[in-house]
């Protein structure tokens, strides 16, 4: 695969390179002025976060009560609930996990814990038992949050640690099973004299597939978030001449992933824009929630971008005349779809963007003006950070030439969690982070994704590590070997497929095989499709060729 880095591209080199690129060293650097960031090594997300003034009124709301939680109470909330936990003995560095969905409790328990200096890991709440336990042990957590039907799961996991159970929204915030949780939030404990708290210490672990191979741990620092806050959210807002805000932002997405909660959890409450917290998606919800609102912003996934221009086409004039803006990250549109939705929303502003865990959602953001739009781009690297591309061969590539994207910048992880053969294969002795994806610079500097060198699948917006799926399958009793894949598909962008080669005489049947997968991981990460083969293409030192197994599927489907 890496040997067609460049295939076609030489009549599109650009031999007459822009101030933002470096033919000596290589290097691209953002179009726009580096931004500065504290320099005091002695500052924490939080109180970065709120030492931002602005004029904003509400920071959350509930989208199905109404119930919202104003600027003027977040950060006491934030302080009640930090010191209820350090009463309950959470201390700085210890590890908690969030096992939880979307609420408008989410950003004040993370903010609380970190404000604490403690750690946070956050997790899918639909993930299995197994998966829990896998990040459970490795981060060593300490203290969790939950909803309340996985509380007894997770009891058996951490024993006696203390598990809260978070509501909702208010409405269930007097129900005995949320009585703790009550008491921390509203509590008004007094916190002591604050731990000190560094730029370079650990702020979160979230877990990523990298570039190859099973789910890792990322560490972010304090430093990398705020790096975030100012290189992604508010840098972006900058960009835009009216006030943030007026600004009502739609919170589908996952605040457990890098995507959500780098806007929702943390970002956009430095601007004093409202978020509008939805617990999940679904289309009719979502329209009815926007014209309710009158939200301006919705950050979306691919799904949701067909989803919304489909659904647009059944809904009167009067529908959805508030949004402004609509920003899709996560995997790369089609053309096509990209089409459909600007003519469905002429008078939305589309960008694309591009960041991953390990650079803690700073990468590139669109941004569109009257005269000139880009739709299709991923769009111009955030200030401060810089690009390489980079060949097969270890070329550097100018622009026009397609090949690997490395990043570097103060928003790059620290590392992965007890795993230096993993960080030093991901990031350079140079500081480099080597993403894995296949990329190329126009000449205006907007970034296009050409390819890609990972193995994850994208599903509505999750990123799914195939190794996670075939670490299952071959524990299967009656399966020699396996391998799964990613198949192309409109709705979902890419569904895992799984080619698995049976014991000698079995009568495993592809249903059977489903069902054991979904048995055992989250509902994202089940197993959409199953081939059964002879042999799974393998190099000679045992690496599954995917890309083989994606040739095969194309003519099976």
């Amino acid at each position: 695969m890496a040997a067609n880095f460049n295939r076609n591209m030489t009549e599109t080199i650009i031999t007459t390179h822009p101030h933002w690129y470096s033919s000596k060293t290589g290097i691209y650097s953002s179009v726009h002025s580096p931004l500065n960031l504290p320099t005091d090594p002695f500052v924490d997300i939080v109180s970065f976060i709120f030492s931002h003034p602005h004029d904003g009124v509400f920071a959350l709301i509930d989208s199905s009560s109404g119930f919202s939680i104003s600027y003027s109470k977040l950060l006491p909330l934030v302080k009640s609930m930090a010191s209820g936990l350090h009463k309950m003995g959470v201390s700085q560095g210890d590890v908690v996990l969030l096992l939880l969905p979307n609420s408008i409790y989410y950003p004040v328990i993370l903010l609380a814990v970190l404000y604490l200096g403690a750690v946070v890991t956050p997790l899918n709440p639909l993930s299995s038992v197994g998966e829990i336990r896998k990040q459970v042990n490795e981060c060593g957590v300490s203290f969790a949050f939950t909803v309340s039907e996985n509380v007894k799961k997770i009891e058996v996991l951490l024993g006696i640690k203390p598990i809260i159970a978070v509501p909702e929204n208010d409405k269930d915030l007097r129900n005995e099973c949320f009585s703790c949780f009550f008491n921390l939030i509203y509590g008004k404990f007094d916190l002591p004299q604050r731990v000190v708290i560094r730029q370079e210490d650990t702020a979160g672990i979230l877990y990523s597939s990298g570039t190859t191979g099973v789910s890792k741990g990322v560490v972010l620092t304090h430093r990398n978030l705020i790096a975030m806050v100012e290189h992604f959210v508010r840098f972006e807002a900058s960009q835009y001449e009216y006030s943030c805000t007026k600004n009502m932002f739609l919170a589908v997405l996952p605040m457990f992933h890098i995507y959500g909660l780098s806007l929702f959890a943390a970002g956009l409450l430095s601007l004093g824009s409202t978020i509008v917290v939805m617990r999940k998606f679904d289309i009719d919800e979502v329209v009815r929630v926007i014209d309710k609102y009158n939200v301006t912003h919705f950050p979306v996934v691919p799904p949701m971008v067909s989803a919304l221009t489909a659904k647009a086409k059944g809904v009167n004039g009067s529908k959805l005349k508030s949004l402004r803006q609509v920003s899709c990250g996560a995997a790369p549109l089609s053309t096509g779809v990209i089409n459909g939705f600007v003519r469905a929303f002429p008078h939305v502003d589309f960008i694309q963007g591009y960041g991953m865990t390990e650079s803690t959602a700073v990468g590139t953001r669109g941004f569109n003006t009257e005269k000139f739009h880009n739709y299709s781009s991923i769009g111009l690297l955030a200030p401060n950070m810089e690009a390489k591309v980079v060949d097969w061969n270890g070329s550097l590539l100018p622009p026009g030439g397609s090949g690997e994207l490395w990043l570097r910048g103060p928003s790059i992880m620290k590392g992965y969690l007890n795993n230096e053969e993993a960080t030093m294969s991901t990031i350079d002795k140079d500081g480099w982070l080597h993403t894995g994806d296949i990329v190329h610079f126009d000449q205006d500097g907007y970034l296009h994704v050409s390819d890609r060198l990972k193995d994850i699948i994208k599903y509505k917006g999750f990123q799914i590590a195939p190794a996670d799926i075939e670490a299952v399958l071959i524990m299967h009793p009656e399966i020699v070997d396996v391998a799964v894949t990613a198949a192309k598909d409109e709705e979902t962008g890419e569904i895992p497929v799984a080619f698995v080669v049976k014991k000698v005489g079995s009568v495993l049947s592809l249903k059977h095989v489903i069902d054991y997968v979904a048995e055992q991981v989250a509902p994202y990460k089940k197993v959409r499709k199953v081939f059964f083969t002879d042999k799974i293409p393998r190099s000679p030192t045992g690496k599954i060729l995917r890309k083989e197994l994606r040739h095969c599927l194309i003519s099976k489907l």
